[in-house]
């Protein structure tokens, strides 16, 4: 493909990006959700107090420090007590989707070539979530962009071998479980894979380094931790997710244990003995399919809005097809398993299979799509060459006996 051609389609689809996700945070009445109203209380009582902390006036760790780090700093650079800080921080969105649009296209162009990067950006811009979170004050959006900063330079780590890279690397790892603590070890099980592919006896070095770049973004916090609250904590004491994850289907009364005088922790526990060992096939239904039927099979639709804003007709079968044709570019890459598309593939393996020990919600698949996205225009292509191959080659033979 023509370099200028390339450039002027990839323009093309930035316009488009920007053009509906500046549109709808503009021309909508925008849902304040309760977690976003509690971001917004630690944040001011930080601000005027000193005092960091969540649901409570005394200081404590239930949520990491990255997200509301960034609504600090434009709270104070608005100045929040005269001007309402969330237009800004749906306008800082849109610019972090707009740049984690253009790095998906440069991790989609260096390892899988140039139309399955520019078929990868048309989907992201077009692709309803992405513009419906830009409205919403939540963890989403930073943390997406912040994840595939890391796995791009992380990808770059493994091919060139250098230190710094994977220093960078642990470092933006680190930046990322600041915002959505989650992703903290997944470095672990990315360097496995690379060991696997490479057989690289030497895989341990940049593994240590990038460990040495998470410690030291997050130290910062540990430190804090102990400090103040004389204890090392090393992202959140947030337990509930947990426990609300061993209610299948959400059936929030099934009074499975009696949950007085215990801690969340001690009931999520509890739930989960009885529940595998007296209701064996019920949870291990919902502990698979079940759980992934939740996280991937609708779309996230943001915090709200009125009136509806529609990006395309019929978005949840806009993802579902996105949803169904990832997992088969998911299949694909695994032909070439020593290829970097096939860690991209673990990357989204390893998260699912972290979301299956808490609650789970459809707004947990955003931080993936991106990845999901690409494999969809992976596959696309891929059937795409197939089918006209295979057109070129029934012509050619018929051709040859006419």
């Amino acid at each position: 493909m023509n370099k200028k051609w390339l450039w002027a389609a990839l323009a093309a689809i930035f316009v488009l990006a920007a053009f509906l996700r500046i549109d709808f945070i503009t021309s909508v009445q925008h849902t304040i959700p309760h977690d976003t109203f509690y971001y917004d209380k630690l944040v001011r009582q930080w601000i005027e107090t000193g005092i960091y902390a969540y649901k409570d006036t005394k200081p404590n760790a239930v949520v990491t420090p990255g997200f509301p780090l960034i609504m600090r700093a434009v709270y104070q650079l608005v100045d929040y007590r005269l001007h309402d800080p969330y237009p800004y921080l749906r306008f800082l969105n849109v610019l972090m989707s707009l740049v984690n649009l253009l790095l998906l296209f440069v991790i989609a162009r260096r390892w899988a070539g140039n139309a399955v990067a520019l078929l990868t950006a048309l989907l992201a811009a077009i692709y309803p979530s992405f513009v419906w979170t830009d409205g919403a004050v939540l963890t989403e959006v930073p943390a997406t962009l912040l994840l595939t900063s890391y796995l791009y330079v992380q990808l770059i780590a493994f091919e060139s071998r250098k230190l710094w890279h994977a220093l960078v690397a642990g470092a933006l790892l680190g930046l990322t479980a600041l915002i959505r603590p989650e992703f903290m070890p997944l470095c672990v099980p990315l360097y496995l894979c690379y060991w696997f592919q490479t057989r690289d006896r030497r895989f341990w070095k940049p593994l240590l380094v990038t460990l040495v770049g998470i410690a030291l973004v997050m130290s910062p916090w540990w430190i804090r931790n102990v400090v103040t609250l004389d204890r090392l904590i090393l992202t959140g004491t947030q337990t509930n997710p947990f426990t609300a994850g061993t209610y299948p289907y959400k059936n929030w009364d099934d009074g499975l244990v009696d949950r007085n005088g215990k801690t969340q922790e001690q009931i999520g526990m509890e739930r989960l003995k009885v529940g595998f060992t007296q209701h064996t096939g019920l949870f291990l239904k919902w502990f698979t399919i079940g759980k992934l039927d939740y996280t991937y099979w609708q779309i996230f639709m943001g915090a709200g809005h009125q009136p509806y804003y529609s990006v395309i007709p019929q978005p949840n079968r806009f993802h579902q097809g996105i949803i169904l044709s990832g997992f088969l570019g998911m299949l694909l890459s695994l032909r070439r398993w020593r290829q970097p598309l096939a860690l991209l593939f673990v990357v989204i393996a390893v998260m699912s299979g972290i979301r299956l020990l808490f609650i789970p919600e459809y707004r947990y698949n955003f931080t993936v799509m991106p990845l999901i996205i690409l494999f969809s225009a992976f596959a696309i292509v891929t059937v795409v060459k197939s089918v006209a191959a295979l057109l070129w080659r029934s012509a050619s033979k018929k051709e040859a006996f006419s």
